[in-house]
């Protein structure tokens, strides 16, 4: 793959617009239906343009999916500084998931029906940011349990519900679902329910979650 030089600092804003609608793009019409020239015409740029900020369609889908993973990681990480309890800590972790599938829809289908798609080296470098968000959620579960926990109990757990917050961009309607906070409040007590062990009080004060 043909490097392509970094980007000026005054033209990032302007490359990561163009992801938004490659993603857009791609989640309409899937990546293999998609020409360099017709991302172009999606993303609104002439082709000669689109070659100046991305030197095939590989690189546009590592792009894609190497900022969703890096800028998951970094809210996630932000989200958790201050809750000790892991159950505050599950809420903190579901919720700016959900807050991130509200806003980029079009990027989550992206990563979930083009996460093979990738040469292996670039998947493999979207596979260790992958780990790396997976890890954070992984470390919360075990901390739920309380106890030693088998492996491969700890990773099925954790894989659904990873599974759990993956789906929501295919069914979650602001209008019919409500705020990312009452989607993150109802998928919490639902984890718990197969988590904790006491079926206590399940219920975090919506007043704790930023919308």
């Amino acid at each position: 793959m043909k490097r392509v030089r970094k980007p000026r600092p005054e033209s990032a804003r302007k490359r990561l617009a163009i992801l938004d609608a490659a993603a857009r793009a791609i989640a309409r019409r899937g990546f293999h239906g998609m020409s360099m020239r017709e991302l172009a015409k999606e993303t609104g740029q002439a082709l000669a343009t689109f070659y100046n900020y991305f030197s095939s369609k590989e690189e546009v889908l590592l792009h894609i999916q190497s900022s969703a993973f890096e800028t998951m990681i970094a809210t996630a990480e932000d989200a958790l500084r201050g809750f000790e309890s892991p159950r505050d800590r599950l809420f903190a972790f579901i919720h700016q998931h959900v807050c991130y599938v509200a806003r980029h829809p079009d990027v989550m289908r992206v990563l979930v029906h083009e996460a093979g798609t990738l040469p292996v080296r670039e998947r493999a470098k979207v596979r260790a940011l992958k780990e790396r968000y997976y890890d954070l959620g992984r470390a919360i579960v075990a901390r739920l349990y309380g106890k030693p926990v088998y492996a491969r109990d700890l990773e099925r757990v954790t894989y659904g519900i990873f599974g759990m917050l993956n789906w929501i961009y295919g069914w979650y309607e602001p209008a019919r679902h409500g705020s990312p906070a009452e989607v993150a409040l109802s998928l919490h007590r639902l984890a718990l329910s197969g988590l904790a062990p006491d079926h206590e009080s399940m219920s975090l004060p919506l007043e704790r979650a930023t919308p």
